[in-house]
């Protein structure tokens, strides 16, 4: 029965974040029982302030053989780094 449920990705923003986190994946007919089940499965300890799902398949994410392409450094770019600038006279902190 669950082949035929879509997966839905869980995320739960902590009360003390500003931020959701994934926490899981979990198997649902529809997002109200997709939430429904996030809420007994991964706030069961009272740890959660917001809940979000989202269906797997509507996620998309890069190509982890791609991660040096997407990822690397940009080196070329001497203007990004802050060694590029100098510092004015009298700041002491920047």
């Amino acid at each position: 029965m669950t082949d035929l449920m879509p997966i839905w990705e869980v995320f739960v923003r902590p009360r003390n974040g500003l931020a959701h986190k994934h926490v899981g994946s979990l198997h649902a007919g529809d997002e109200e029982l997709a939430l429904q089940a996030a809420r007994d499965v991964y706030t069961r300890r009272n740890e959660g302030n917001s809940i979000w799902v989202v269906r797997s398949e509507h996620i998309a994410a890069s190509d982890p053989d791609r991660a040096a392409e997407n990822f690397q450094p940009s080196a070329d770019k001497v203007y990004r780094h802050p060694t590029f600038y100098s510092v004015p006279d009298g700041v002491e902190n920047l």
